[in-house]
Formats: C-alpha cells, sequence, structure tokens
C-alpha cells in the first residue's frame, strides 16, 4: 500500500495464490502482472484481472490462457519466457522452441492471447560479463523475433529482463521492463524465515 500511495500502479507477483489474495485486498486500479512460473491449471484464477503474463513458456500455456480468455471475454497480453540462462532450474522456451511456437499453425488460431514481446532471467552470477552476454542474447533474439514475426505489429516491444542484482546491467543492454522486488520490498520472507 505504501508504493501505491506513492503513486504506483503496476505490481507484479511470482505465484498465484499470492497474486490472488493481493488482487483481492488492494485497489482495483494496479495493473497485475504475473512474472513467477505459471502452470496450466491455475491460469483460470488469474484471468479476469490479470493485465500480463511474463512467464509463458510452452504453446499448451498459451493454449490454456486462449482458452480462459475466451471465457471471461478478454486478450491477454503474454511475454514468451526464453530460457537464457546456463541453469537447469529455469523455466523457459529455447530460441528453437519459441520459433517453432511462433510458426504454429496452434498458434495462429490463439485470438485471445496477444504477444508483447520476451521475458528471460540471467545466470545467478557475479560475473556482470556473463549476465551482459545473457541479456545481449536476448535482446538479439527480440530484434529477429521483431522482424521475423511482428513486423506490422506496433505493440510487439517488451523486453522484460533484469531483477533487483543486475537491472542496471540490463537497462545497458535493452530492457523495457525491470522486476524489482527485493529492492524495493526487501527479502521475501519464506516457510524457513
Amino acid at each position: 500500500m505504501e508504493a501505491y500511495t506513492a503513486g504506483q500502479r503496476i505490481f507484479g507477483e511470482n505465484t498465484v495464490q499470492e497474486l490472488v489474495e493481493k488482487y483481492e485486498k488492494l485497489p482495483k486500479d494496479i495493473e497485475w502482472h504475473l512474472i513467477g512460473h505459471l502452470q496450466s491449471n491455475k491460469v483460470k484464477y488469474i484471468i479476469p484481472f490479470i493485465h500480463m503474463i511474463h512467464s509463458v513458456d510452452s504453446l499448451k500455456l498459451l493454449q490454456e490462457i486462449n482458452k480462459q480468455a475466451i471465457k471471461n471475454n478478454r486478450v491477454i497480453d503474454c511475454l514468451l519466457q526464453i530460457c537464457i540462462a546456463d541453469e537447469e532450474t529455469k523455466f523457459g522456451l529455447d530460441f528453437a522452441e519459441a520459433i517453432e511456437l511462433l510458426r504454429s499453425d496452434e498458434f495462429t488460431q490463439l485470438k485471445n492471447v496477444k504477444i508483447r514481446g520476451v521475458m528471460g532471467i540471467a545466470t545467478l552470477s557475479d560475473n556482470p560479463r556473463m549476465t551482459h552476454d545473457e541479456f545481449h542474447e536476448l535482446k538479439t533474439f527480440y530484434i529477429g523475433l521483431k522482424e521475423t514475426f511482428f513486423r506490422k505489429d506496433p505493440d510487439f516491444t517488451e523486453i522484460s529482463m533484469g531483477m533487483s542484482g543486475d537491472y542496471k546491467i540490463a537497462l545497458e543492454t535493452g530492457s523495457t521492463m525491470i522486476r524489482l522486488g527485493s529492492t524495493l520490498f526487501g527479502n521475501r520472507k519464506t516457510n524457513r524465515d
């Protein structure tokens, strides 16, 4: 509420459960973004109010978002999550999978989702060069997608990359959206805290 009172209107959340709880408690002029991993069976809980889903990592998930969006008479803005990190635990499409998805007949049939750009999470590293290279790779891929699939789409504009620990590098390499949870709100409390 302190951030809202100060004028912030775009908020992101990592989990569906926390997103729904906060949506119900906070003012309704907030633009909500889901930035964490999304399971298909949880899509229905956020579709009535979500503004953007940053973490689309499969055609199956995109199809479920489209299905639920039709039920709610909405078009949902989405970002394709691209795996740029050198970590097994990160989600996302690889470059070839993203291109295959965009070329598929199934994708062209989805009328209630709008791909607005890409999202990526860099490897958790103390090496700024590695982070820079991963972000640069995502920006280069975004440019390629724009030229190949979205040349005539003025809404394909977003590169969501950079978090509290690496947002400066992300901005230097072309990020249009950064995610600053711990910088603004402190470290997240976990069940172990």
